[in-house]
């Protein structure tokens, strides 16, 4: 389009989950509610259009083996773009993914560093393993590498209790967290086991990946703190298949992810009755493909949640969370258009009519 010209979505602009305007504009690439006089070549759009869709958990720059090649990277963010997943939170990567925010075609992207992990105790290639001497100065150096958020690995298998345990002393994470604050970071963990959360909430954590060993014990205090949780319910999906290749090997670990994955909507519907604040995520970019936030919403619904609340949860919420702009005046014009109203059908997520991504129709 040329400077002069300018985009105009009608039907239904879904500003905030009540806040229902008839049309906006897009010019310059950037939202406003004013028409533009002397407008040429104006493109029109019609449907339910909403801010573009945020993936608050996947992984740019890595799949199930380590870090990947700039065109495998370039793709996953396609992927993601494709379905109206304009905002990423990376939550992990060991590549460098700065190149792509130089691309106006792909989406934005906020980071968390790479894995930090106790030694042995992550899949391999993913993150600096450490032991807890050093995780303060890691922290830092991910703080600063980062783009506002750092990463913890809270628990994983031990392969000597052949199960789920903390990787880390409740001293070096209250350490570490305090640390990551003074350097202007939040800080969120990988967790599916009980055994760590209270550590790390207590430590001051403000974020906890998959949830799955929150209790009645342990949701509370999360309320409490107002530690926001991602169940990644898509990924979560997984575990029976993970405990039946270590169930030779690993015959308790087996078992106590079984237990998790059953009561995974329990988990998070007792979670979200309890006030703790739910966001959608997909873990894509491990073993898990790109593209599947529209599924991860409606797994929060199937969960229990109400659908305006699990939309919010990838939209207007996770913008708000995360500090980046809704359709608001001003703001980058990054949204979705879909033929039916989502908020009484979520399902309609997995087939957008159209996506306009910094003023530029894409999809």
């Amino acid at each position: 389009m040329g400077d002069r010209a300018v985009l105009h979505v009608k039907g239904r602009v879904l500003v905030g989950p009540e806040d229902v305007r008839d049309e906006l504009w897009v010019v310059g690439g950037r939202v406003t509610y004013d028409r533009p006089a002397g407008a040429r070549d104006v493109t029109t759009v019609e449907g339910w259009a909403l801010p573009g869709l945020v993936d608050a958990h996947c992984h740019v720059g890595l799949d199930a083996h380590g870090p990947v090649s700039a065109d495998v990277a370039e793709k996953q963010a396609l992927t993601d773009r494709d379905v109206g997943a304009l905002l990423l939170r990376d939550a992990g990567s060991p590549s460098d993914t700065r190149w792509i925010d130089d691309r106006e075609d792909l989406p934005k992207i906020i980071r968390a560093g790479r894995h930090i992990a106790r030694t042995r105790r992550y899949i391999r290639n993913y993150a600096h393993e450490i032991e807890p001497a050093d995780l303060v100065a890691y922290v830092a150096q991910e703080a600063r590498r980062g783009d506002g958020w750092v990463k913890l690995v809270g628990d994983w298998i031990d392969r000597d209790a052949g199960d789920l345990t903390a990787c880390w002393p409740r001293g070096a994470v209250e350490a570490a967290i305090a640390e990551a604050h003074r350097l202007g970071a939040r800080v969120t963990a990988h967790c599916f086991a009980e055994d760590s959360l209270r550590d790390l909430v207590e430590a001051g954590i403000d974020c906890v990946e998959h949830a799955t060993g929150l209790t009645e014990d342990t949701i509370p205090l999360f309320a409490a703190h107002g530690v926001a949780i991602v169940p990644t319910l898509v990924n979560i999906a997984t575990f029976p298949a993970l405990a039946d290749g270590g169930e030779s090997k690993f015959p308790r670990w087996s078992a106590h992810m079984r237990r998790l994955h059953e009561r995974r909507y329990d988990t998070v519907r007792a979670a979200y009755d309890a006030g703790v604040p739910v966001y959608a995520g997909t873990d894509a970019g491990g073993g898990l493909a790109h593209g599947l936030v529209g599924g991860e919403v409606a797994e929060l619904v199937t969960a229990g949640l109400p659908a305006v609340d699990a939309l919010s949860a990838a939209v207007w919420g996770a913008r708000a969370w995360l500090g980046r702009p809704g359709l608001v005046e001003g703001a980058p014009a990054d949204l979705v258009v879909y033929g039916t109203d989502p908020r009484a059908d979520v399902r309609v997520l997995t087939a957008p009519r159209r996506i306009v991504l910094n003023g530029r129709i894409v999809g």
